[in-house]
């Protein structure tokens, strides 16, 4: 459990749930790049009155850089019911994902959202949960977590920061336009235990302490898994395609919107 944070307990208040979503991508260079943005706010509407905690697993946006008085054009629908529901009361806490882990303090600071770098460690109305985007973790993929590496390294970061903005943001969307959505390439399917290396990690973690529930994203397929014998690991999927989405009150549940 190298670099996992520990939250202190939470205890949902009676008539509250909380949600769990993952990668909405926002932004993609598609055709269709404004409905997701319009489903993921008519989600967060339908949600409103009984939210309690809102966990956002990661690769909300398909790119998010912060200068320090410069950030990205759009996504003022999203950003905006988030303030809403932030303002209600609705506790807010983001993770980093591989297409947004430039979020600096901006989204803390409008939104009061808390945000991590790592998976995180909390028990939830005495169930536990361990939880992140995903991303770099379990076995293999060294050279994806050397690019993560670099892209996380503080003075890579300090260094792009001195491009230009006007530059900066077109080569992100250069970048962007890469992506396996804007290449309409369809996420493979299950690759089999020891090839799903979230799963192999949460195995891995599971033999150190024992969590009822490990919830993932970046992986972008659903999926329901036992880890032992009283542990599932489960994937949040993604919201270009699909849209679905986690709730808990004590009790589990899986949901399509």
């Amino acid at each position: 459990m190298k670099n996992t944070i520990v939250l202190e307990p939470i205890q949902i208040p009676k008539g509250k749930k909380v949600y769990f979503a993952s990668d909405f991508h926002l932004g993609v260079p598609l055709k269709n790049k404004l409905e997701t943005e319009i489903k993921v706010v008519k989600w967060l509407d339908s949600i409103k009155e009984d939210a309690a905690i809102l966990f956002l697993l990661g690769d909300l946006f398909d790119f998010w850089y912060e200068y320090r008085k410069v950030v990205p054009k759009g996504f003022v629908r999203f950003l905006g019911k988030l303030a809403e529901l932030s303002d209600s009361g609705v506790k807010i806490i983001l993770f980093h994902g591989n297409h947004d882990m430039w979020m600096s303090d901006y989204l803390e600071k409008e939104l009061n959202a808390t945000i991590y770098s790592n998976p995180v460690s909390v028990s939830i109305d005495n169930k536990h949960f361990h939880m992140g985007h995903g991303d770099g973790l379990g076995p293999k993929e060294t050279g994806y977590k050397i690019l993560r590496w670099f892209f996380r390294n503080k003075t890579c970061i300090w260094l792009f920061r001195h491009i230009p903005p006007l530059i900066g943001m077109s080569i992100a969307h250069t970048w962007s336009k890469s992506s396996r959505f804007s290449n309409q390439e369809k996420e493979d399917g299950f690759k089999g235990e020891e090839n799903e290396y979230i799963l192999q990690y949460c195995l891995e973690t599971e033999s150190v302490q024992h969590h009822d529930y490990y919830i993932f994203g970046h992986r972008h397929l659903i999926l329901d898994l036992p880890v032992g014998e009283n542990s599932r690991y489960l994937n949040l999927g993604e919201w270009v395609n699909n849209s679905h989405y986690i709730s808990f009150n004590g009790k589990l549940e899986h949901h399509d919107f």
